[in-house]
């Protein structure tokens, strides 16, 4: 498993989670690659398989590989300040992403093919910067959330704007939840939850102080993290806390990864959540210790860096493709350029 963090002194930072060799139940977060890779603050991550990409304040778009630790190349098409990413990558293609999403500061989100890394279309969503944007895991529409405090979602497909509103304030989060029924919209110190279809309103979720990462898992749950330096999960329908792992960083969350089993391994992984603070720390906490008076993380690295966000996939082999169309892209690209 790796987890990458973005930080605001322009570094970017690679840890590898694995077994250290003399205990099965002892895990250990190994840098594999630190380097300033922007000019300014890294505002973005995605991570997919062994693929990575960061977005900063310096309209740039790296991509990395992560197994070999390097940088491959760069986009400059941004106008502005890349505000998310996302890899996406077909369940029936789980080595290698087919497409890559950028929002922008200037309300811009764009379209890539990840093979190769070229750029495909850019629509123009929200009059002013898109805060958060999240992929349905059919691959087929995002949402997006504005400084113009609207709601937006994008035809991946046709490569357009199908819908649009105005909502009662700003939102700075919007993410679909695992299964794609449901989605979450954090504004302030609250978290909506919608159900994907019609977005009526499930449940709300109120953190007291606000907040700035949002996690769904698997299980019913989301994780938040924010100002009040908590590791919160939730219970989605109920709208209450199912557990919280209090001060989990000296200062605030600014990242919150769920980690899962890795296919094809023998042994069942705890059930694993990362979380990265501005207190430059990486934390790795086993979810199934809350009950105890004090989680203390199985894992921990510092950065002395004041991090921005955070990322994580499973690194499994794969035969490199950065070179050529892929037959898998092709559907994409014809609609696109529609």
């Amino acid at each position: 498993m790796s987890l990458v963090a973005g930080s605001y002194e322009r570094f970017i930072w690679g840890f590898k989670l694995k077994t250290l060799k003399h205990s099965s139940e002892t895990l250990t977060l190994s840098p594999i690659f630190s380097f300033p890779s922007h000019l300014s603050p890294i505002k973005s991550l995605a991570v997919s398989g062994s693929v990575a990409s960061s977005g900063g304040s310096d309209d740039t778009i790296k991509i990395y590989d992560l197994s070999t630790s390097s940088e491959i190349g760069s986009l400059s098409d941004p106008s502005s300040t890349v505000t998310s990413l996302v890899l996406y990558t077909p369940p029936a293609l789980a080595a290698f992403p087919r497409n890559l999403f950028a929002s922008f500061g200037d309300g811009n989100v764009s379209l890539y093919d990840a093979d190769p890394f070229v750029h495909l279309k850019t629509v123009k969503v929200h009059k002013k910067g898109v805060n958060d944007m999240s992929v349905h895991l059919s691959g087929r529409v995002a949402l997006t959330v504005g400084r113009d405090s609207g709601l937006g979602m994008v035809n991946l497909v046709r490569g357009k704007r199908s819908f649009f509103c105005r909502l009662g304030k700003e939102a700075e989060i919007v993410e679909y939840g695992c299964d794609g029924d449901k989605f979450f919209m954090g504004t302030e110190e609250k978290v909506s939850v919608h159900d994907a279809e019609d977005a009526k309103l499930i449940s709300e979720l109120d953190a007291n102080k606000r907040v700035l990462c949002v996690a769904p898992a698997t299980n019913g749950l989301v994780y938040t993290g924010g100002e009040d330096r908590n590791l919160t999960a939730w219970d989605i329908v109920s709208g209450k806390v199912a557990y919280c792992i209090e001060d989990a960083h000296s200062a605030r969350l600014k990242g919150i990864v769920v980690l899962s089993k890795i296919d094809g391994e023998s042994e069942d992984e705890p059930f694993l959540v990362a979380s990265a603070s501005s207190d430059g720390i990486i934390r790795v906490w086993d979810v199934r210790m809350t009950n105890k008076d004090k989680s203390t993380p199985l894992a921990e690295a510092n950065t002395k860096s004041r991090l921005t966000c955070l990322a994580g996939s499973s690194i499994k082999s794969m035969k490199k493709r950065f070179g050529g169309s892929s037959d898998s892209n092709k559907e994409q690209n014809e609609a696109t350029e529609q």
